[in-house]
């Protein structure tokens, strides 16, 4: 099994390796180890290996360059602007030290020689002009990296054409080439592994598992492919369709997809879709991103209390949303809301693992500062992915305030499943697929994305009858489906008919992922 992180926080990841090895198959999940040093451990029945993969193909040629026609006077792009800037504050800091020690001198009773502070003042000048030469140069170079960085101007987009109509799909080799960089690290290690089954997550992973499976099949050893998509890459932010990257990616993609021998997807729309854009023979199998729901690994914590977190007790009306914040995500409609709901407070399982915050996470503290709700919004670390239903169990309301993007409106979310499973009153944004379901059901209200006073309005209508949308969740054979062990009996009957076999006691299964055999 591949992915293209360091597989903490995916938990879909995490639940296909653990619920295939508790199926018996034999297991092996790769991943990139974030901080470069690699490592292992168990995921119940499945062996992690994190692997050490050098980006040294990410920085393109013209990145070593000057970018003349910006800045002629730019420094070049090999680390000497940074040192050079530096040299300079500490230049300008050593200068009012030894400014301070003349005065020191002066107060002791020892003044210096006048030619001496000349001297001193006559450096502070010089240093000056040369911190904002320096600073000139840094700018030049930045103002040219910046405007490369991507790839969208008349020249990058005219060699993006030129290569798209000399090698098609294979373009991505001049496009993208840091996709090596995967390659060169995870394929070695496949090779060695000869495995009977590759399950790559998502585009990267695609061609990393679809060359090992052609180079295996060369040597005689019939492997399968599973694609595991979780998401529309041509839907990605449309933004990125003017440059390069998503060109690249795209064109990687169609190039390996047909190598695949099944393709599994995280909902109904995105299947018709990967159907359609690829030309696939058969539909791809469903394998919604649902939670489990089944008792929790044996080592594992109970989940920790989200309102003692929030500082907050348990009357106290309280919102959750879990998952990474972005503007796209849309968290900014409930900050700009709160002044609206008095009293209300909000719960934002959004820190990554070692993080105290990021760049977006700290805008969103400095919007609600400006508000005065600041005292409001509470930012907690994640959770492990079994202890997610239960930990969000304990607010009043759960929210979704998607952006409209090609891909907000094709899929049901890891949110959306562990809300319902918290048992919560869902707020959505009125992205097509997430709304649709939310009104079938009677699980919550839709709002219309990005407006405020209609967020005001569906969170007002949540807290104020919370019951008559809890007791949608009662509906016979919702939440059974909505199930990570409804899930894995999908995906296990993908590598079943793949590998040839029936479905046996877990005992009697050989390996999907390793060969049968001794480990």
């Amino acid at each position: 099994m591949l992915v293209d992180n360091g597989v903490h926080g995916d938990s879909r990841v995490q639940k296909a390796a653990r619920s295939a090895a508790d199926a018996g198959w034999e297991v092996i999940l790769l991943g990139r180890a974030p901080d470069g040093l690699p490592r292992t451990w168990q995921l119940g029945g499945a062996e992690v290996r994190l692997l050490t993969v050098p980006d040294l193909l990410r920085r393109r040629r013209h990145e070593f360059r000057r970018v003349w026609r910006r800045g002629v006077l730019s420094y070049p792009p090999n680390g000497i602007a940074p040192h050079r800037a530096q040299a300079v504050k500490a230049w300008r800091t050593d200068l009012r030290l030894r400014e301070a020690e003349l005065t020191l001198a002066a107060r002791a009773g020892h003044p210096a020689p006048g030619w001496r502070r000349t001297a001193l003042r006559a450096e502070h000048l010089a240093a000056q002009a040369v911190s904002r030469w320096v600073s000139f140069r840094y700018w030049q170079l930045s103002r040219g990296q910046q405007a490369r960085r991507k790839l969208a101007g008349p020249l990058d987009r005219a060699y993006t054409r030129f290569w798209e109509a000399a090698r098609g799909d294979r373009a991505w080799r001049r496009l993208e080439p840091a996709l090596w960089d995967w390659e060169l690290a995870f394929g070695p290690v496949i090779d060695e592994l000869r495995p009977d089954l590759i399950h790559a997550n998502d585009y990267k992973m695609l061609g990393v598992g679809a060359r090992a499976t052609l180079r295996a099949r060369a040597a005689g050893r019939p492997v399968k492919l599973v694609w595991d998509a979780h998401e529309f890459l041509p839907g990605l932010n449309p933004g990125l369709s003017k440059g390069r990257w998503l060109r690249a990616q795209c064109a990687h993609e169609r190039e390996y997809a047909p190598v695949a021998d099944a393709v599994v997807t995280v909902s109904e729309a995105l299947a018709d879709l990967l159907q359609r854009e690829h030309r696939l023979r058969e539909r791809p199998a469903v394998v919604l991103n649902a939670p489990n729901v089944g008792p929790a690994p044996a080592d594992a914590a109970p989940a920790p209390d989200l309102r003692a977190r929030c500082g907050i007790g348990p009357d106290v009306p309280l919102l959750a949303y879990s998952g990474a914040v972005a503007p796209v995500r849309g968290v900014d409609v409930a900050v700009e809301a709160l002044p609206k709901l008095s009293g209300v407070h909000l719960a934002l399982v959004s820190l990554p693992p070692g993080k105290t915050s990021t760049p977006s996470i700290a805008k969103l503290l400095a919007r609600a500062a400006e508000l005065g709700v600041a005292d409001r919004v509470h930012t907690l670390p994640y959770v492990a992915h079994h202890q997610v239903a239960a930990f969000l169990s304990a607010a009043d309301a759960a929210i979704s305030p998607l952006h409209h993007l090609p891909n907000h409106e094709i899929a049901l979310s890891n949110k959306f499943f562990e809300y319902s499973h918290a048992r919560l009153p869902i707020v959505v944004s009125d992205v097509k697929t997430m709304a649709e379901t939310v009104r079938s059901t009677g699980q919550g209200e839709v709002f219309r994305a990005q407006d405020v006073d209609e967020f005001v309005r569906a969170v007002r209508a949540v807290l104020g009858d919370p019951g008559r949308y809890v007791a949608a969740y009662d509906r016979p054979g919702l939440l059974d489906q909505w199930t990570w062990e409804r899930q894995a009996e999908v995906l296990d009957g993908v590598y079943a008919r793949l590998c040839g076999q029936r479905r046996p006691e877990p005992a009697g299964r050989a390996a999907a992922l390793l060969p049968s055999g001794p480990r």
